[in-house]
């Protein structure tokens, strides 16, 4: 099964609700072509990244969970649509809608000479059971997308938001990006 990794801290807040977007220019790994959301339907693959809570609109004392052996995913998301943001100013009235500082995103944003960032506008879903397995070598690196064992027959999927309220957020974001 396809998982895409992503910080802890920013599958949290995907978990809760609080959050409906992910932007992203690339990993290490992600070759020439660089980033682009290739897969539709994936699981949120949480990475422990220590410097995270610094890079986040997080109160400083915010705690990274504990290093456990075993690796626990519980949750998907389903990427609704995309956008390549190449507009400075339109990235910046994300803002509300995201957890990452200002200057983090701005930063990814002019990291190469192709200056924009990579969205998608996601629906996530709560797994009940979540898939607790192994940690792998495997799973390390610099790169977005990594092969998790399947899921259960059992599992089922609780969506984090309702419809009325999962509308009402792509409405708000589609608005902030075309003021």
């Amino acid at each position: 099964m396809i998982a895409f990794k992503e910080w802890t801290l920013i599958c949290d807040a995907l978990g809760r609700g609080t959050q409906s977007i992910i932007l992203r220019k690339g990993g290490i790994a992600e070759g020439r072509a660089g980033f682009r959301f290739q897969h539709y339907e994936f699981l949120l693959f949480p990475t422990l990244f220590h410097e995270q809570v610094a890079k986040l609109k997080l109160p400083p004392e915010t705690a990274m969970p504990e290093q456990r052996p075993d690796l626990e995913i519980s949750l998907r998301a389903r990427v609704e649509w995309t956008r390549e943001v190449a507009d400075l100013d339109a990235v910046r009235r994300l803002a509300p809608f995201h957890l990452w500082r200002d200057e983090v995103i701005e930063e990814r944003f002019r990291y190469d000479e192709k200056q924009s960032v990579s969205l998608a506008f996601v629906r996530v879903s709560r797994l009940v059971p979540p898939l607790i397995f192994p940690d792998a070598p495997r799973y390390g690196g610099c790169r977005s997308w990594i092969e998790v064992p399947d899921l259960s027959g059992e599992t089922a999927a609780e969506k984090v938001l309702g419809d009325a309220e999962h509308r009402a957020r792509e409405q708000q974001i589609l608005a902030a990006l075309c003021d």
